[in-house]
């Protein structure tokens, strides 16, 4: 097998590719390998060598096509030498490819319409035996109705992207479900002269039966709340335009849902406003409903929640455990030089200074266009623009680097790193030094080594699903996993002390005192997992919430608040005696104490419950809710789309008609299956600007949540050019 195709003349033929010559080539791939002897058994097997990597393989065209174009389960390993912009040019050459394919096979007419008659039957019966006549007929009964169809459908297609063009419509409104759905029902309707809505139409009547209908679409969500409990979760924020703008949803174990948003613009948003706003919401869907307010941390915030506290006894104002989270991922990887922080600062300001050099090799790629594509040449990854507002920002810019560890090493060894000349030689300098550093990477990998557990919590909690009674278990845990990187880093034993983990774990100390609430102790109690054999001989020394004085103390503060009544309390400490104990009836039940470990925690109640119908009512309540306010805060450019109905003039109350549309129907189809396959898959992750990821090399999406590997690689797969799906 020859060995003279190199990476580098594989890239020069990528780059010419698009004769017409090639274009008419069924199987242009192999022009990328290097293409040894055939295999013997048949088929169309060889032994071949990629020109990217120089690995030599077997195998057919279609092995060759899956390890080039980067095609998962095809048996082969993907090619990772194949650059960013040689992967476009490979995928154009290989669309063109079966487009020339198919331009060879017979046409058939598209969704044809025509009835089958007898004669169409003979027809075929005839073309089986052979006669040339009817087969000649059929043929050119068949061109003219393809060639009807092609062109009808190109025209419309046409048309539909003339609609795109010139009202601005964002690209991805193609993945929008309704999108296709509508258009799908016009093809298979029967609606000759039906004509689209117009404009009055639909800020009128249409919208005003779509509010209806999502109001019915909601009514099965809102049946559950009066035995399901729900959160009001909200959030403030800044638009564009700078407007203070407070978002209110509604948490429930059956999903969120968009209540309003509400323009600040004018108001002073203090403890007694933000109260105000809360009451409000809690009267209009049933004080009893409701189980906790979820808000951020902010003084105001708190201050709020403490005067609903005082107006409804039985309500928990809750912080938010991801902004808890974040504020204590702050604290230790950003410690400031002030006079009470004197310790922290001494223990963890390495920290700041290397997230200060990663930030600047970040900032001086990125800046600088022939950086940028330098970079960009040698990964096909790209690196995230992540705004400091975002949860664990510093903890993602360090993993992001280090997936690109190999790549920017290769850049700044390369040839063109060295050759090119610009006014910052000792900017480059700095960033070649610390990218070859391998000391300054050791300290990369001990900082995310130690923080995984913060930031594996705070995906786990920077989510809208039930997650109230897992806050308790999950912390302690966290903190046990940051001790053991520590201590393994250091080389200390568990007895032992160290300074570093006496100072992060003060930290996250100080954190839980001020975020966690009894709360979240009444809900771990609630747990009948954590009663368990298996739960407690995880690790030593672990008790059950019964057992626990700290978790005691604050269950039997939340019956007081819960239950007013001598008579009710009684009823409930009885009833928990008689749960974490197993003490009599179904609980000595040998099933019952099987599945404690193994079943979900609300079917375990709802299954072995009933003797204790005050807790199972209790339960139901409490095992459903979240415990952060990432529902509130992925808002969808809500009040961007509200500034473009101010501009069309619409009514305050037809704006929050809209918005309160717009909202709901997006959180209503993420429960659907179509939502994470297909062409419509996560349609609407990044908002209405989804097209709008500016520079080349930046992905800033403030609505994701942390980075999001999945949604980024959708993305670049359609800034390369697919084709259509």
């Amino acid at each position: 097998m020859s060995s003279s195709g190199s990476s580098a003349s594989a890239s020069c033929n990528v780059s010419g590719s698009s004769n017409s010559s090639e274009s008419k080539d069924p199987y242009p791939l192999w022009k990328f390998v290097v293409k040894g002897d055939k295999i013997s058994g048949g088929g169309g097997n060889y032994n071949w060598k990629c020109n990217f990597c120089g690995e030599v393989k077997n195998g057919s065209y279609t092995r060759v096509k899956a390890h080039l174009l980067g095609e998962q389960g095809k048996g082969i390993q993907t090619c990772n030498k194949v650059k960013i912009d040689d992967l476009a040019k490979l995928r154009s050459l290989h669309r063109e490819s079966e487009d020339y394919k198919k331009s060879l096979l017979p046409k058939v007419p598209p969704f044809s319409n025509e009835p089958i008659s007898s004669h169409t039957s003979n027809e075929a019966t005839s073309m089986r035996l052979g006669s040339f006549d009817n087969v000649k007929k059929r043929k050119s009964k068949n061109t003219i109705s393809d060639a009807f169809n092609v062109k009808s459908r190109d025209h419309l297609d046409s048309e539909i992207a003339r609609m795109f063009y010139t009202g601005g419509l964002p690209f991805n409104l193609a993945r929008n479900p309704y999108y296709v759905s509508s258009y799908t029902m016009a093809a298979n309707s029967n609606l000759s002269g039906y004509k689209p809505p117009g404009y009055n139409k639909l800020r009128t009547t249409l919208l005003c039966k779509e509010t209806e209908n999502v109001d019915r679409l909601l009514q099965p969500m809102k049946a559950t709340w009066k035995t399901k409990g729900v959160s009001i979760v909200s959030d403030g924020w800044s638009d564009p335009q700078r407007r203070p703008l407070i978002n209110i949803m509604i948490a429930s174990e059956t999903g969120p849902m968009f209540m309003k948003a509400i323009d600040c613009s004018g108001e002073i948003k203090d403890k007694d406003f933000i109260a105000t706003l809360l009451s409000e919401v809690i009267d209009e869907i049933g004080d009893q409903n409701v189980v906790q307010i979820i808000t951020d941390n902010a003084s105001n915030c708190k201050a709020a929640g403490e005067l609903v506290e005082g107006r409804y006894p039985h309500i928990y104002w809750t912080p938010c455990v991801v902004h808890t989270l974040n504020l204590a991922m702050k604290s230790i990887c950003a410690a400031k030089n002030v006079l009470n922080n004197v310790e922290v600062y001494d223990e963890c300001n390495w920290i700041t200074e290397v997230h200060a050099d990663a930030l600047f090799i970040k900032n001086y790629i990125m800046n600088h266009s022939m950086r940028l594509s330098m970079f960009n040449k040698f990964s096909p990854l790209k690196l995230l623009c992540i705004a400091d507002t975002r949860f664990a920002s510093i903890v993602c810019m360090l993993k992001r680097l280090k997936l690109l560890k190999t790549s920017l090493q290769s850049m700044v060894i390369s040839e063109n790193w060295s050759l090119y000349k610009d006014d910052r030689r000792g900017q480059a300098s700095h960033v070649r030094e610390k990218i070859l550093d391998e000391i300054w990477w050791e300290k990369v990998d001990y900082i995310l080594d130690f923080t995984r557990p913060i930031y594996e919590m705070i995906r786990v909690c920077d989510t809208d699903k039930s997650s109230l009674h897992l806050v308790y278990e999950r912390w302690d845990i966290m903190v046990q996993k940051v001790k053991d990187a520590i201590y393994k880093k250091e080389g200390k034993l568990d007895y032992e002390q160290s300074t570093f983990f006496n100072v992060v774990k003060g930290i996250l100390s100080s954190r839980w005192s001020k975020g966690s609430t009894p709360l979240h102790s009444l809900a771990h109690s609630l747990n009948p997992r954590f009663y368990t054999e298996e739960w407690l001989n995880e690790v030593p020394g672990r008790v059950a919430p019964n057992a626990d004085n700290e978790i005691s103390t604050q269950r039997l503060q939340c019956f007081r608040r819960l239950f007013q009544s001598p008579d009710e309390r009684f009823k409930i400490n009885t009833e928990f005696a008689i749960f974490s104990q197993k003490s009599e009836g179904i609980f000595l039940n040998i099933d019952c104490m099987h599945d404690m470990a193994l079943m979900d925690a609300k079917n375990w109640w709802a299954t072995y419950g009933s003797q204790v119908p005050m807790l199972q009512g209790l339960a139901y309540k409490l095992l459903g809710q979240p415990s952060s306010s990432s529902c509130s805060e992925r808002n969808w450019s809500t009040y961007k789309f509200i500034h473009s109905c101010t501009r069309n003039k619409l009514t305050p109350k037809r704006a929050q008609d809209l918005v309160y549309i717009h909202n709901n129907l997006r959180l209503l189809s993420r429960r659907s299956e179509e939502y994470t396959k297909g062409r419509s898959k996560l349609w609407d992750v990044g908002g209405d600007e989804h097209d709008n990821l500016g520079e080349v090399g930046i992905l800033e999406m403030a609505e994701l949540s942390l980075d999001e590997p999945e949604m980024e690689n959708m993305i670049f797969d359609d800034v390369l050019g697919d084709g259509e799906e």
